[in-house]
């Protein structure tokens, strides 16, 4: 990766793309960048894609989506998220790849051609990158954990024989004891997978909470390892290896849903899932609580904001078609939140079949206790359980995979673009000690109080400050920069300006759509303080 040039007002990008008749009027000179040949390059159109996908699909679209769809409307749901996704979601992500893929460099150094005041948002996008870094790969880990452990002929958390359970395990897996099954929906907390999950994997319970978070597990700390290896190994030559690489982390995932998918369908109770997923509570359309959650799902399933964007665009060639690649990835985004939601609650409706009990009783965990409990629990009480189990935290590890391409090629794209001079020639060695920060950073998420520090980092260290950031990023581009002087740049690469639908919500509805769940993200941590 070289450094980037600089040339003053020509109104054409120095052979590049055709000429910026935006720039002949403006009596202030206006620094255009340049690509020098030897800067990296995408190998294949489908490269960039299966970046950008996935990046954008992580765990989240199979953990968050289904448990917000169905509690806020179900089917009805869908109206709001996808309002918000059209006026809102989609615009930024545009927005993102036109801005990386016209001044082609990291999230940094583009301040100085937008407008330099705003240069503090590039390095707050790789502060929250780093401390996404810190707790993220933590999650992999766990998931790596779990996959080893499901190499075995009976799943280890099938019955309470093991050394992590206590006197209250209950066994539901035995299959003629109804009554324990009806017990068991009532209490979450005394299963065989909880045990595991907070007793083997994390050991939370030899943790006072923040105050004392205890050791470090080694055997999570070995997994961390493991994971920052393949990462290392996969950016350390830039987009040439990582564009060879997402062609399994992201499609794999796809391959594995769809036989889930498929298994979930065939299971009895698989349709009582579904209609509890999907049946719309048309009164929820009246609550705003319902559309800022909306927003707020849209935002962080498509990740504007975290400079991923910026970097993975910037290594386009300049006449890509960034807008239809903008709609083309952002639906198959949305597509895989709504299909994960299937994948979900069939099996949901299948445990509810088997416990003899409402959708609901077994619908209560989300986030990683929805992946880490309830879902092993379901895989458990399958034929093949140890297959379905393997599988399935491969699809995990997967997913948290691409979203860490994403946000380290954010911080590295971002800080070899800002000092080009020291950073051009010694990429692997950058990456390495970036993965290296990154290792010891996520210590501390993995000691026996880790997940509170998991907890810590995603609600303080990235919620509210992401979203003032892609705020301030949307309000520097339509007002200061100019949403005349960016559609000139678009049509510069396009050959045609963006309509007015997509300025208006440059200029107005994408904004007033992060301030909205800023102002509500806040007053929720505002309440939990």
């Amino acid at each position: 990766m070289t450094r980037q040039d600089t040339a003053t007002p020509t109104g054409s990008l120095s052979a590049q793309g055709p000429s910026n008749t935006g720039y002949n009027n403006n009596p202030v000179p206006v620094p255009v960048i340049t690509q020098t040949n030897s800067r990296d390059k995408w190998s294949k159109k489908m490269d960039f894609l299966l970046s950008v996908i996935g990046f954008a699909v992580d765990l989240g679209n199979v953990w968050r989506f289904p448990y917000i769809c169905y509690q806020n409307g179900g089917g009805a749901f869908l109206i709001p998220y996808i309002v918000m996704a059209i006026f809102g979601g989609v615009p930024l992500f545009y927005m993102e790849l036109a801005l990386g893929q016209f001044h082609r460099t990291g999230a940094i150094s583009i301040w100085k051609h937008i407008c330099p005041i705003f240069k503090g948002i590039g390095y707050a996008i790789c502060v929250i990158a780093l401390y996404v870094s810190f707790y993220y790969n933590t999650i992999i880990a766990w998931a790596l954990f779990y996959f080893y452990s499901s190499f075995a002929s009976v799943l280890p958390w099938t019955n309470c024989d093991n050394a992590w359970n206590t006197e209250n395990c209950t066994n539901y897996f035995l299959k003629d004891n109804v009554s324990l099954l009806v017990k068991v929906s009532k209490c979450k907390h005394s299963t065989n997978v909880f045990f595991l999950y907070r007793r083997n994997v994390l050991e939370i319970h030899k943790s006072d909470g923040l105050r004392n978070v205890g050791g470090v597990r080694w055997q999570l700390m070995l997994c961390l390892f493991l994971i920052f290896t393949i990462v290392y190994f996969s950016l350390w030559k830039g987009v040439k290896t990582s564009g060879k690489v997402v062609w399994v982390t992201a499609t794999l995932p796809y391959v594995v849903l769809f036989i889930l998918l498929i298994r979930g369908a065939t299971l009895p109770g698989a349709w009582k899932g579904v209609v509890f997923y999907l049946k719309p509570k048309w009164e929820k359309l009246f609550e705003t609580s319902v559309w800022v959650d909306a927003a707020a799902q849209i935002f962080f399933s498509l990740g504007p904001g975290f400079g991923v964007l910026l970097a993975l665009s910037s290594y386009n060639p300049f006449t890509n078609n960034c807008y239809r690649d903008a709609i083309v990835t952002s639906l198959v985004n949305c597509l895989t939140s709504f299909m994960s939601g299937f994948v979900i609650f069939t099996v949901l409706g299948y445990m509810a079949e088997k416990r003899n009990v409402n959708v609901e009783d077994v619908a209560r965990d989300k986030g990683p206790s929805l992946l880490f409990i309830t879902y092993p629990e379901a895989i458990a009480n399958m034929t093949g359980s140890t297959f379905f189990a393997i599988i399935f935290f491969v699809m995990m590890i997967t997913l948290g995979l691409d979203s860490t391409f994403g946000g380290l090629e954010a911080i590295i794209t971002a800080v070899m673009d800002e000092y080009p001079d020291y950073l051009a020639n010694r990429r692997e060695l950058f990456v390495l000690g970036l993965v290296v920060v990154c290792f010891l950073g996520s210590l501390s998420t993995l000691t026996n109080g880790g997940a509170y520090v998991v907890k810590l980092l995603e609600e303080f260290g990235v919620g509210s400050s992401i979203i003032a950031v892609g705020f301030l990023e949307a309000i520097a581009v339509s007002w200061f920069y100019g949403i005349t002087r960016f559609s000139n740049d678009i049509k510069s690469m396009l050959g045609y300006s963006p309509g007015l639908f997509w300025k208006v919500c440059w200029v107005a509805i994408s904004p007033a759509f992060l301030a909205v769940i800023h102002k509500s993200d806040a007053h929720q941590v505002t309440q939990s303080d």
